[in-house]
């Protein structure tokens, strides 16, 4: 049973940001799939776990690929799609090669994979080259089999390059007109071990580490940013390491991880880092963040809200691990990294209602739409937040859904400087 969760840079650059929507449009024209049936033997194991001596059913489907997003611009290129069953007829494995081109970072060739073989084991990998600046090489492990299935293992191991990062300055009103680009080159990992406390509780220990380059961008007609701004006012603008620990507190009522209609989530987060063990400063996160899923009509809508409060404490914290809004998942009228300050607020609200039901390959589609409202601001700190920094960003999504976990995703907000549009893989939050 496929499995695909939303990671916090699964649309970093643009090679990213097409397999997302790839789900999508795959959902759109699946009358140009061809199904076959191939000998058990001649299928390598991770594409055929649980298949037993079965033909293995591969869907092929060719498409077109579009992708935008405000810090990257537009994308096009093509791909196919390889999706490999189980003996149950669920996806068991994803494989998608594709190339596509982008006027700032040329042609980017990339290879995506999803590996399934039991619902409390996965793993991910994209590798993705382009012939100006921009690569990702990136391994995601997921296993929940220890200590019968109270222990929780996650590992995000990635080197990439992104030419389209920006920066605007901090503080809240940052203006459009001191944007500036930059390639952000980072190598890390992120490893966490969770272990459920009853039924709805669960104590999350982390690591992360970060070694981060900044160098010129790839986004010519922008001022690159250290022509801009100087050490001084911007901490980590010649590179930095963070390698911090982490201890979080989960609660969750939600009937599912990936897909949920109903029930409550909360989490709180605490996240030092020590110069003594390797990190640019000595500073700290702190996080709080409340969810709730409201279904009406045996869930054809669902409301959504999400609260979330982040506070970056220490002196001389970089640029990229202070409190930043903007993108896909925040303020969805923005691009990434927007905003930047000691603090932020955020204020989700989100209607998903579903439109209808589609049934085809066996599979059904859940047609949505989801009109949203994203109201954010950072701040120096939280007593020193101001009713006219908030942003206020209406928009729409719309999404496919295949339960209980597929969700392919286009959402388009609206900030002062202009619509945004992001594709990607999972709910926004």
């Amino acid at each position: 049973m496929i499995h695909i969760s939303l990671m916090s840079k699964l649309c970093h650059i643009p090679g990213r940001s097409l397999i997302p929507f790839t789900f999508f449009l795959f959902l759109a024209v699946l009358l140009g799939g061809c199904t076959t049936y191939i000998p058990r033997e001649k299928v390598p194991g991770i594409f055929a776990s649980y298949t037993s001596n079965t033909p293995v059913k591969v869907v092929a489907i060719p498409l077109p690929v579009i992708a935008s997003s405000p810090n990257e611009g537009i994308t096009a290129g093509a791909l196919t799609a390889f999706l490999f069953h189980n003996k149950n007829d669920e996806i068991n494995a994803l494989l998608a090669p594709q190339v596509n081109h982008n006027t700032n970072f040329g042609v980017t060739t990339s290879l995506y994979g999803a590996f399934y073989p039991t619902p409390d084991r996965n793993a991910e990998i994209n590798l993705s080259q382009s012939t100006i600046i921009n690569n990702d090489y990136e391994i995601k492990l997921h296993d929940k089999t220890f200590f019968d299935k109270q222990l929780e293992l996650n590992l995000v191991t990635y080197l990439f390059n992104d030419g389209s990062a920006r920066f605007f300055g901090f503080e809240a009103k940052s203006p459009k007109q001191r944007e500036t680009n930059y390639t952000d080159g980072e190598i890390g990992f992120n490893l966490s071990v969770g272990y459920d406390i009853g039924r709805h509780f669960q104590v999350v220990l982390g690591e992360r580490y970060r070694d981060v380059s900044i160098e010129p961008g790839a986004v010519k007609g922008i001022p690159y940013i250290k022509d801009q701004f100087s050490t001084r006012h911007v901490p980590g603008i010649n590179g930095f390491a963070t390698h911090s620990q982490r201890i979080s507190l989960v609660y969750s009522t939600l009937d599912s991880a990936t897909t949920p209609t109903f029930g409550g989530f909360a989490k709180v987060t605490f996240e030092p880092t020590f110069k003594a063990l390797g990190g640019a400063a000595d500073f700290r996160h702190y996080e709080a963040e409340a969810k709730g899923f409201f279904p009406l009509d045996d869930a054809r809508y669902v409301s959504v809200f999400r609260l979330m409060y982040n506070q970056t404490l220490g002196k001389d914290v970089p640029f990229l691990e202070q409190s930043i809004l903007g993108g896909e998942t925040t303020l969805r009228g923005y691009g990434r990294n927007r905003f930047i300050d000691n603090s932020f607020l955020l204020c989700n609200l989100e209607e998903r209602i579903r439109l209808f039901r589609w049934e085809i390959f066996n599979v059904t589609a859940d047609w949505e739409v989801a009109p949203f409202v994203d109201l954010g601001a950072v701040m120096e700190a939280f007593d020193k937040a101001r009713a006219s920094n908030f942003e206020f960003n209406p928009g729409v999504g719309f999404r496919a859904i295949v339960r209980p976990n597929i969700i392919g995703r286009v959402d388009m907000g609206i900030g002062r400087d202009g619509p945004a549009i992001f594709v990607g893989l999972g709910y926004p939050f």
